[in-house]
């Protein structure tokens, strides 16, 4: 940013707890319209930047997928070189998988795109959006000593912590504090002040890279969550799912599964059919270690592999966006344990 020039943020509201406000004649809780978001959060005056907003048809975060991460991230590129930041009102139930997906479509970000919502609305007298939305337009308009943005990455604003978006979990459906990373640090603590771990946090490598879009995400994908007693029939069942291309598999522990020998050769087929299978585990602390136990390497042996300490959200969608480029599957594979936007510890 140049001089005294204030800090331009844009605003996109796709719906969610914190843009609710009560009906006075019904008393029930109904979008209230972004247009007024001054008159309705006048301390954002107090911030003196220029914000504008765009307002989405509000939904429920449960009805969020691959089309409304198409119309954010496109938003976002429409008005990339318009503005030096971005804030994502969003609902906080599939918040992550938002976060995850956003920062794989929107390639070589190097401009803040925070997102936050609230476990109470924003009309209500003890709400935690408020906060929420003031905090997150600091982030956004924040910068280094050397101008360019602090944060230049997609990531997740909720209460006294930022989050890598695509390493962060929804943790509490009643606390305030309901996102954690639980295998990366924090990008930034939220206190008295904003205090950035500069250390966590990514940067672009050169000035000169610009943003790629890429929207087209495949929905052939699915989370197999593994547990006791699971028969053949089920497994076979799921394994031969119509259509699906890439498979979750939420295992125990550090990666480890099953070792009978019916469920190694299911496995194996669907391996076999072209099938990308990637192994997570259950536990959100930690991740796969595929050759610490016999049984994670047997799978590895089947040829699943290993997603290593990506959370759920980060290995779905990214399986989304890698057979939304038109990767073969074997191509997918090579590129399923590599860092492509912090995604991953290598």
């Amino acid at each position: 940013m140049e001089g005294l020039r204030k800090p331009k943020i844009l605003i996109i509201y796709t719906g969610g707890t914190i843009g609710m406000i009560e009906n006075p004649d019904t008393h029930s809780l109904e979008p209230f319209d972004f247009t007024h978001l001054i008159d309705n959060v006048p301390k954002i005056r107090m911030l003196e930047y220029d914000i504008d907003n765009i307002q989405f048809t509000p939904i429920d975060s449960s009805d969020m997928g691959p089309e409304g991460w198409a119309d954010i991230a496109t938003a976002i590129a429409d008005n990339y070189h318009a503005y030096d930041g971005f804030v994502v009102l969003h609902g906080t139930d599939t918040m992550a998988y938002t976060a995850s997906a956003l920062s794989f479509m929107l390639q070589d970000l190097s401009k803040p795109v925070i997102i936050t919502g609230s476990q109470l609305p924003i009309g209500e007298v003890r709400t935690d959006g408020e906060e929420n939305l003031i905090t997150a337009l600091q982030i956004a308009a924040a910068t280094a000593p050397n101008g360019r943005p602090m944060v230049q990455e997609v990531a997740i604003l909720f209460e006294n912590y930022l989050w890598r978006g695509n390493r962060s979990t929804k943790m509490s459906a009643d606390n305030f504090n309901a996102f954690k990373s639980n295998n990366y640090p924090r990008l930034a603590r939220i206190g008295l002040g904003i205090h950035f771990e500069e250390t966590s946090l990514r940067r672009v490598t050169t000035d000169t890279k610009r943003l790629h879009l890429h929207t087209k995400m495949d929905r052939d994908m699915m989370f197999l969550d593994l547990n006791p007693g699971m028969t053949q029939s089920t497994m076979e069942h799921l394994l031969n799912t119509p259509g699906i291309k890439g498979i979750v598999m939420r295992t125990y522990g550090a990666g480890n599964a099953p070792t009978e020998q019916w469920f190694l050769d299911a496995i194996s087929r669907t391996v076999e059919r072209g099938v990308v299978i990637v192994n997570v585990s259950q536990c959100v602390n930690g991740g796969v270690h595929a050759r610490r136990y016999a049984s994670g390497d047997l799978l590895t042996r089947c040829g699943v592999v290993s997603g290593r300490d990506m959370t759920s959200e980060a290995a779905i969608t990214k399986l989304m966006y890698l057979f939304g480029l038109g990767l073969t599957p074997p191509q997918v594979r090579s590129l399923i344990g590599m860092d492509l936007c912090g995604e991953i510890t290598i």
